[in-house]
């Protein structure tokens, strides 16, 4: 996801530790929380008070179609990690939440029983939700809120500099390898990227393994059927040591954070950037060159893109107006939400959207039908490895990756450390 994934990772461990029925609720059930024609939601911090105006303008839309009013309220992310089950614990607490998809997010409040069951709303309302994403906000085979927006993390590549040095958008590892030779001898950055942050070089992982294996071969590392210090693993953390080495990432890349990374490739100093689809926002708005966006390449063919979801909305099981919140997820499962998102936010629906008449970015329009294509059997998708893993996991996956990228490690012994950690 966009932000901090190590963060975010983090609230697993205070999500699980005081976890008490173990039971979410269902309909019909009664508890805490705002009450009548009122409810409250709870996000997380949002960028801008422009992104803030943005929310409660469509929000007053919900109003005057429902009745029913809705009182946003923003957390940081450190603050909101580590009192978000107390908050869905108390009498007054909010009816609904925005929370990350995903086992270790949306997963451990579910186990921690603080989400209300939405299986038979499902039902009821026809929501009309991708499968892939539909099974990242389901446990236990009970579904528990509406998955945020879908995010592809790939390559993006800068069209007129390929162009001008007659190079294609790369299909395989050579084809990346000669085209990050060319660009060096141009005297640009092949590929820019930061990984002060440490969650970027998460990204690097999942790109290149789940084009590497596949969609198959990435659900048998999480389910343990198959080893982290596979070859596999191994081979696509060689393949960035040898980036690294040879400059492809520009210089000393840990020591650079995410905004100067994106900021080397908007200036146009670097050719390439792997990314995720929430960077065609940044590219909407500080780029004045044509991108493209392609799935990062496989060892012997075209890769795959790696996929994950946002944050997106989930029922407190202590909300004393289950209809009411029920009636606000109707809303954002809607298309007609679906398209206000695409419009206002630049972000990819869960779900079908149709985007004829919009003012959609020609690269957005783009991404949403590869997805809604992949999304629908046409297609494989990959993973985003950090929000389906432990925190023990994604801990040694960033340090790892970060001592790959300064010499202090193998990709062996890194791969063994993945291993480790997927154990405990």
């Amino acid at each position: 996801m966009r932000s901090s994934s190590k963060v975010l990772v983090t609230s697993a461990v205070c999500l699980l530790a005081t976890a008490c029925t173990g039971q979410s609720a269902s309909p019909g059930d009664d508890g805490g929380g705002g009450g009548g024609d009122s409810l409250v939601y709870l996000v997380e911090q949002l960028e801008d008070a422009d992104s803030l105006n943005r929310l409660e303008d469509h929000l007053a839309d919900f109003t005057e179609s429902s009745g029913i009013e809705v009182e946003v309220q923003q957390l940081d992310v450190d603050t909101m990690r580590t009192v978000l089950q107390t908050r869905l614990r108390a009498e007054d607490g909010p009816d609904v939440i925005s929370w990350g998809s995903g086992p270790s997010f949306a997963g451990a409040l579910a186990e921690a029983g603080l989400l209300y069951d939405l299986t038979e709303a499902y039902e009821e309302n026809g929501w009309e939700v991708y499968d892939f994403a539909k099974e990242r906000v389901t446990y236990d085979g009970r579904i528990h809120g509406i998955p945020g927006e879908m995010e592809t993390v790939g390559l993006f590549y800068n069209t007129q500099v390929l162009s001008d040095l007659g190079i294609e958008p790369p299909r395989t590892l050579d084809d990346l390898r000669a085209a990050c030779q060319a660009v060096s001898e141009a005297g640009l950055i092949p590929m820019a990227f930061g990984d002060q942050d440490a969650w970027p070089g998460s990204h690097l992982l999942s790109m290149a393994l789940s084009s590497a294996v596949g969609p198959d071969g990435m659900e048998a590392l999480f389910s343990g059927e198959r080893s982290w210090d596979s070859p596999e693993v191994v081979d696509a953390l060689t393949f960035w040591q040898e980036a690294n080495q040879n400059g492809w990432l520009g210089e000393s890349p840990v020591s650079i954070d995410y905004d100067t990374m994106t900021s080397l490739y908007l200036s146009g100093e670097a050719a390439m950037i792997p990314t995720g689809s929430w960077f065609i926002n940044d590219l909407a708005v500080g780029a004045d060159f044509e991108s493209g966006y392609v799935p990062f390449p496989a060892p012997d063919g075209e890769g795959v893109f790696a996929a994950g979801l946002g944050s997106g909305p989930l029922i407190s099981a202590n909300t004393d107006n289950p209809e009411g919140a029920i009636e606000l997820l109707d809303f954002f499962a809607s298309e007609e939400h679906g398209q206000w998102s695409v419009e206002n936010l630049q972000t990819i629906p869960p779900r079908p959207v149709d985007t004829e008449g919009l003012d959609v970015e020609p690269l957005l329009a783009q991404v949403l039908e590869d997805v809604s294509s992949l999304s629908e059997g046409g297609g494989e998708l990959g993973y985003n490895i950090d929000v389906l893993m432990s925190e023990a996991f994604n801990e040694a996956m960033f340090d790892g990756i970060q001592a790959l990228l300064t010499g202090q490690s193998t990709p062996a012994e890194v791969a063994a450390a993945l291993q480790a950690a997927s154990q405990q």
